[in-house]
């Protein structure tokens, strides 16, 4: 794992695991700086929110080739309405530096391990074809 911004830890459980906690600062750089990133956008009083907890934090253990990020929407309110947050849990994955999912709402486990496997399918040069033709339609 490349993780250069620092790591701190998730404070959303009883069990502590190593996350990004990502904010204005360091987003950018985690994002451009790993292949694969999970974005988990919180707040410590949102029940779905810590429901959704161990299933990320089994997922990080499981997948630590991956970088699994936090943004507490608390105490990172630009961050989250820069990317138009406006649900918590929500979850956003980065390949290459292309965002390639956004959605809202709790995953179980096995919907998380689903989108992962898949993530991890995708032809990044197909994806990238295809930014570029929508951005020249823009």
């Amino acid at each position: 794992m490349n993780v250069e911004p620092g790591t701190s830890i998730d404070k959303r459980k009883e069990t502590y695991v190593a996350t990004v906690e990502l904010t204005n600062t360091n987003f950018q750089d985690t994002v451009q700086k790993n292949g694969t990133v999970l974005v988990d956008f919180w707040a410590s009083w949102c029940p779905p929110c810590r429901m959704f907890a161990p299933v990320y934090e089994a997922a990080s253990e499981k997948h630590d080739d991956l970088v699994f990020g936090s943004v507490n929407t608390e105490e990172q309110q630009e961050l989250a309405a820069g990317f138009g947050i406006s649900s918590i849990p929500t979850l956003m994955v980065f390949r290459d530096n292309i965002l390639i999912y956004q959605q809202a709402g709790a995953l179980p486990e096995k919907s998380l391990e689903t989108l992962i496997g898949k993530v991890r399918e995708l032809d990044m040069d197909k994806v990238r074809a295809e930014v570029a033709k929508q951005e020249a339609h823009a």
